[in-house]
């Protein structure tokens, strides 16, 4: 008769126990602070300006890293010294463009950034033009 091993108390390879994760785990995670990279930029509606919080701001001495949200209520624009409520919330840099719901639509190109969307714009004419320019090989 062969016994079969005991799967729930093995110890993994590298000598540590298999975690388990908990009930805090989780809620732990979905609140952990956003980077700047993560966060959100703001643009003034007036002059353009975005707030970007990987910069901060040098002329209001705001460190690099401060949301928008967190910026006091009398911050103005360093352009055009245009109130915080004229700004608008822009998204993440580099994010792609739209609603969250959006980005599954479509053949896939909704979910690329800007940067993405130009290259594939801009290769897809040079990739035409260099066919049309091949015909004159033709005889």
């Amino acid at each position: 008769m062969t016994e079969e091993p005991d799967t729930a108390n093995t110890v993994s390879p590298e000598g540590a126990m298999p975690e388990q994760p908990g009930p805090d785990q989780g809620s732990a995670e979905a609140e952990k602070p956003l980077t700047p990279e993560e966060m959100d930029q703001f643009e003034c509606r007036s002059c353009g300006y975005r707030y970007e919080p990987t910069k901060g701001d040098d002329q209001a001495d705001i460190p690099r890293g401060v949301a928008f949200a967190d910026l006091p209520s009398n911050w103005r624009c360093p352009v055009c010294g245009a109130p915080k409520p004229r700004f608008s919330n822009v998204g993440p840099l580099g994010a792609p463009s739209g609603f969250k719901e959006n980005l599954n639509f479509g053949l896939g190109v909704n979910a690329l950034t800007p940067g993405q969307k130009n290259i594939l714009i801009f290769g897809a004419l040079a990739l035409g033009f260099l066919f049309f320019l091949s015909l004159y090989g033709l005889n």
